[in-house]
């Protein structure tokens, strides 16, 4: 049998394929039967894994076309900071270009501690626990720190890392009407008393733009003897009096048990990070696989986030401009006509409801020089296909208007707007 693979491995594809199904169930059909992308670029209609070829921040190069990027998390335009990239390139003429080990044994740098401690002065904890993508926090975290004997209650609109988390927990899951503190209630009144109850949410909500009812939630979470843990990817440097989140912004960090965030959106970088009492996190830091079992974040990286934080505590004026930016774009995407939802951030959904007129609108935007993202289910309910927009400090407010004006008229070209 061995020689017959090493054999086929040879043939033409259409061979292999056959050779399989004709006698054995091939787990590759449904790989083989998946054709809606190559459909998509056929019609060139296909918006995903777009090849750019330079970026500035706030304009990014396609092919040989410039486009205004409105679909980055680079919130606070700090990517491209100078102070970044040299904080980055010292890292790496220092330590090299990897540290090619887990941090549990050899993958661990002074750089990496320093980020942990600042990182936790900075939400207001005992301890934070750097992880090498904002991923892995979520997915490793959330099943390490429930099992059977648990249950998780977890809002239906939560990033996918949180829904895997879960699955990847031996805790059953109560999946929650989004942000209906109702639905959430009534769920554990439902738990016996003889589970533990963990509930996960997002700060702000990465597709719709709106914020968690966490004052109510923790109103809940008190009733009944609940943890709380927030993502806040989107949150840090956007939300709280000093950009530090979700929980700052109600005045809620000491409510908050656990408080997740990431670093590529705001700071600019990659990785992720979780934040809590010590016990909690020593626990985590010597349990969950997906900082074990993975290599350290890079040192250039980590390096480059050092700086980021410590811009977003110098210059508090770019969160005022993004937040001009945001308010200016809501105001005036409304005025135009356009569904944007309940936004309240600086990510700004535009609902089309049809899928393939999303991604028709999606077109002749990306055409007219601005750069939007297409979500479609299951990202989003099945009707509620939206174009994400998300802004930056950076934006200019002629780069935005003329954003608007491409809005206006690709929306009544596709009439998902009415005509003034």
């Amino acid at each position: 049998m061995f020689v017959e693979l090493k054999g086929v491995v040879k043939q033409k594809y259409t061979w292999t394929k056959k050779y399989f199904t004709d006698k054995y169930k091939d787990v590759f059909n449904k790989a083989y039967k998946f054709t809606r992308a190559k459909t998509a670029k056929a019609f060139g209609y296909y918006p995903y894994y777009l090849d750019i070829r330079e970026t500035e921040g706030t304009n990014v190069l396609i092919g040989n076309k410039k486009a205004i990027m409105l679909g980055s998390n680079n919130y606070l335009g700090l990517t491209h900071h100078p102070e970044v990239i040299e904080a980055g390139v010292r890292a790496l003429k220092k330590y090299g270009s990897g540290l090619t080990g887990s941090r549990l044994l050899n993958g661990n740098i002074y750089l990496h501690n320093q980020l942990e401690e600042r990182l936790a002065s900075f939400v207001g904890k005992e301890k934070a626990l750097v992880f090498s993508t904002g991923f892995a926090v979520n997915l490793g975290v959330i099943s390490t720190i429930t099992d059977e004997k648990d249950v998780i209650f977890s809002d239906e609109m939560n990033h996918a890392s949180i829904v895997d988390g879960a699955r990847f927990s031996k805790a059953p899951v109560q999946v929650f009407g989004h942000n209906d503190m109702n639905k959430l209630e009534d769920k554990l009144i439902s738990t016996p008393n003889e589970y533990g109850r963990f509930i996960v949410s997002d700060g702000i909500f990465s597709m719709e733009g709106d914020i968690v009812k966490l004052p109510e939630l923790v109103a809940i979470a008190n009733k009944y003897g609940a943890r709380i843990l927030i993502d806040d990817a989107h949150s840090l440097g956007v939300l709280g009096p000093n950009g530090d989140g979700t929980a700052a912004h109600y005045n809620l960090t000491n409510k908050v048990d656990l408080i997740m965030g990431t670093f590529s959106k705001s700071l600019a970088g990659i990785g992720g990070f979780i934040a809590g009492e010590e016990p909690v996190i020593d626990y985590l830091k010597h349990h969950t696989r997906t900082i074990i079992f993975t290599a350290g974040l890079p040192p250039a990286n980590t390096a480059a986030v050092l700086k980021a934080l410590e811009i977003i505590i110098r210059e508090p004026e770019r969160r005022a401009q993004l937040w001009n930016n945001a308010n200016h774009m809501k105001k005036e995407l409304r005025l135009l006509g356009f569904n944007i939802g309940n936004s309240s951030t600086p990510v700004i959904p535009v609902i089309i409801g049809d899928e393939m007129k999303t991604f028709s609108v999606w077109r002749d935007l990306l055409d007219a020089g601005v750069y939007t993202n297409p979500v479609i289910s299951p990202a989003v309910p099945p009707d509620r296909s939206l174009l994400r927009t998300s802004y930056m400090a950076t934006h200019t407010r002629e780069q935005l208007d003329f954003c608007l004006e491409q809005f206006a008229k690709v929306g009544k070209k596709q009439r998902v707007i009415r005509p003034n």
